[in-house]
């Protein structure tokens, strides 16, 4: 009864979804508050059935209830629980489950503390998320439904793609279906200012939590799957430029743009046109990211399903949104009213550009992952798009906007002081050329555009201190002056600099990784040494082992530095009989220097095994960057002017004298 009872659980919330799409929309169109009241308990009642369907799904896995189609599967009875749990979300029918899940999740926390919405504005966004779930509760039943039965049960499950069963996997679906399903807020929003053709600061100030938590979270998202990618599938990578990768990094500049636009929007009142187009925007390519996923376009690790009814299915939900939503900005838009004007040389015009570059390079990687797609379904012609295509039209985007973030904070609004910023940078630039010139005296021999980049992930870091220097007015004041201006400055600041730093960070962890990366290929019999940037590997032979659910063949290799001992590396190759395949697990030593990589390849007839050996300089600065942008997005939101919600009018008081007159 618990794969039913989920399954009647799917069904009534899309009948509720279907009563949240329509009644408020009534209501608001012929003035009766309470159809537009409908709208708050439809979306709480919608999230908890959503919540008893995943609940129910994760109990059959727990359980190993192999009398439900998707657990069978997907799931095996030797499996860790960990990835019993994972594999809810780990295939197409239950991440859809997840996808609806959240979506429902944002809907009920807008109709739980939206009290201060204008209740019009409340019910149209809500309408507009409702009509969101509706789509994918149909896909979900139609199409992908996970409650199905088979008849008789088998004793044991076919499992999980091993490469799934991973930590990281675990949570990396949760963080990356927030940030696609979040910016889904932001599109409600902006549809319903579209619908009542009225937009203002207070719709900003609710827009930009929204769009936060979605960025904070496919944030996160992107830089554990890279993680992820980095080490449990042996290539020694950490961005390979997939499609479904580019899918995902496609929201995420858009949603930076966002960010950045709600900012001069609430501030100013500007770019009012602009930012709800940016909405719509973001959330269009998330849809596009869960189309390329499920459609079968894509043979990718990270695809889920490969039935044409299912992507043509999500291709008409992408033609209705996507193209609704532009028809319906391209009547509203010319009605709303136009913003606050500004100076080219302003905070807002250094905003205007960060989200003129930002859109370009969307674009260019819009270009180039969709062009060959397009290319083989009108031709039958397959090309390949790789780094060199992205490193030649992405990059060239990146590097001005990068020189442009540290002044942004510094320019005042309205008309800022270009010179005056520059001085105030002046620490910035001096760091920035020193670590150039320590660099380029370091590696004289090339590459010759990595001292730039390291002197840029430099440039953003001292850049964001400089602001908060700035604000405080350290060296200009007292100490306890500057210590009182410190406290007192809003959490945003900190978290602004804290996610500007920690691009910088990211910077050079890029930038030493691809530019002075090390790579050997041994062939190495026991006893055997290979070196690579000042380490030396002695292979000592292979044992195998057993795990939980796999056979395991690990190479020892004992790693020495000047003839110290190190460490012991185990890379592995482990067989899944139940799955019938294999993966490789890399031996992975890091230290400040960066990670030492070692994967064990194929036997050779001798008795030796194939290795290969890499150094990749301070890679993880590029996780560590992206720990330090979540992070710095958790202190903004953090900051009471960013909570969610809009402070309520102050109720008039009648005047004694004019109480006294009536």
């Amino acid at each position: 009864m618990i794969a039913e009872t989920g399954h009647y659980a799917l069904i009534l919330a899309l009948g509720v979804a279907i009563v949240q799409m329509v009644l408020p929309v009534i209501g608001t169109r012929v003035n009766d508050p309470r159809l537009a009241a409908v709208s708050v308990p439809a979306a709480q009642a919608q999230f908890v059935l959503i919540c008893i369907a995943f609940g129910a799904l994760t109990v059959a896995y727990v359980t190993s209830d192999f009398s439900v189609l998707n657990v069978w599967q997907n799931s095996h009875s030797a499996k860790p629980m960990l990835y019993k749990i994972s594999a809810v979300w780990g295939n197409h029918e239950g991440s859809m489950v997840l996808w609806v899940l959240i979506l429902a999740l944002f809907g009920a926390a807008v109709a739980t503390f939206g009290s201060n919405l204008p209740r019009q504005l409340q019910a149209n966004v809500l309408a507009v998320q409702g009509s969101i779930a509706v789509a994918f509760l149909l896909f979900i039943i139609m199409t992908s439904n996970p409650f199905l039965r088979v008849s008789p049960a088998p004793f044991d499950g076919q499992g999980l793609n091993p490469v799934l069963q991973d930590p990281a996997l675990a949570f990396h679906p949760p963080f990356l279906y927030a940030g696609y399903v979040g910016f889904s807020m932001a599109f409600s929003f902006a549809v319903a200012a579209l619908i009542d053709g009225r937009i203002d600061a207070a719709w900003a100030r609710w827009v930009r939590p929204w769009t936060l938590v979605a960025w904070m979270c496919l944030t996160l998202g992107i830089a554990m799957g890279s993680w992820w990618a980095y080490y449990e599938l042996g290539w020694g990578g950490f961005w390979f430029w997939d499609p479904v990768e580019n899918a995902s990094f496609m929201p995420w500049l858009a949603g930076t743009a966002l960010l950045h636009s709600a900012l001069v929007m609430e501030k100013r009142d500007a770019l009012k046109v602009w930012t709800i187009l940016l909405a719509i925007i973001t959330f269009s390519l998330s849809l596009m990211g869960t189309f390329l996923v499920r459609s079968g376009v894509l043979t990718s690790v990270h695809a889920f399903a490969v039935d044409p009814t299912r992507g043509v299915f999500i291709l008409g939900i992408m033609a209705i949104f996507i193209g609704g939503s532009f028809a319906l900005f391209a009547w509203r838009a010319p009605l709303l009213s136009k913003g606050g004007l500004f100076a080219p040389i302003s905070r807002e015009g250094s905003l205007v550009l960060n989200n003129l570059l930002l859109t370009v390079a969307c674009a260019a990687v819009f270009v180039g992952t969709l062009y060959p797609l397009a290319l083989e379904a009108v031709t039958g012609e397959k090309i390949s798009v790789g780094a060199p295509f992205f490193n030649l039209t992405f990059v060239p985007l990146i590097v001005p906007l990068l020189i442009a973030v540290p002044f942004g904070p510094l320019l005042a609004w309205k008309r800022g002081d270009l010179l005056a910023a520059a001085q105030r940078l002046m620490v910035a630039a001096i760091v920035a050329l020193a670590a150039m010139i320590i660099v380029l005296a370091l590696h004289q021999n090339g590459p010759w555009l990595a001292p730039l980049g390291i002197g840029l992930g430099l440039w953003l870091i001292v850049g964001a201190g400089t602001e908060i220097a700035t604000r405080s007015k350290l060296f200009d004041a007292s100490l306890g002056e500057s210590w009182r201006r410190a406290r007192n400055l809003p959490r945003a600041a900190y978290g602004s600099a804290l996610a500007h730093a920690g691009l910088g960070v990211m910077v050079i962890g890029l930038v030493a990784t691809t530019a002075w990366r090390s790579e050997r290929i041994e062939a190495l019999a026991p006893g055997a040494t290979v070196d690579i940037a000042g380490y030396e590997l002695t292979f000592e032979g292979v044992k195998e082992g057993l795990g939980p659910n796999y056979k395991e063949l690990a190479g020892i290799f004992r790693v020495t530095r000047d003839g110290q001992p190190v460490t012991t590396l185990i890379p592995s190759k482990r067989a899944y009989s139940v799955e019938k395949s294999a993966t490789t697990e890399a031996g992975i030593h890091n230290s400040w220097r960066g990670d030492l990589y070692l994967v064990l390849g194929d036997p050779l007839k001798d008795g030796g095994y194939t290795v290969r050996v890499y150094f990749n300089p301070m890679v993880r600065l590029i996780w560590l960057g992206a720990l330090f942008m979540f992070f710095g997005g958790m202190v903004s939101l953090s900051d009471r002017r960013l909570r969610v919600g809009a402070p309520k009018r102050a109720k008039q008081k009648t005047k004694p004298a004019m109480a006294a007159g009536k």
